[in-house]
């Protein structure tokens, strides 16, 4: 009995297709980039260096969502749902720490995020994939 693989995330296509693989990756990136500025920033005048943090944090969030996305689908169920556990666990944690919190906090929180996410995302895992 022939079993089929899991398919790989395809990049190409029409243009509307990549741009819609490409959205949530980009919005989470702003999103993200724009709340550690934020955080960075700590009610003060915002400065370059808030606004360099800002891009460094969405580029860097983005490149490892993408990252997961297109090499996620070739690892097996337990490790893919480990490595979108410790994308967010990271993502929260490094928040986190951006707060002045101290690190064994910010470790304490990202541990806690990355166990939910690594229940939630191994769950919709187990039960969709053949």
């Amino acid at each position: 009995m022939a079993h089929a693989a899991p398919r790989a995330a395809r990049w190409h296509g029409s243009p509307a297709r990549v741009a819609s693989k490409l959205t949530a990756p980009v919005l989470g990136g702003i999103v993200f980039g724009l709340w550690a500025a934020a955080i960075g920033r700590d009610a003060g005048p915002i400065t370059g260096w808030n606004v360099l943090l800002g891009f460094v944090s969405a580029f860097a969030f983005v490149a490892a969502y993408l990252g997961l996305r297109l090499l996620g689908t070739h690892l097996p169920r337990e490790l893919r749902a480990a490595a979108w556990a410790g994308f967010a666990g990271v993502a929260v944690g490094f928040l986190h720490g951006l707060t002045g919190s101290s690190v064994l906090r910010s470790a304490a929180v990202a541990f806690a995020v990355a166990a939910g996410a690594f229940a939630v995302v191994f769950y919709r895992f187990y039960t969709t994939e053949k």
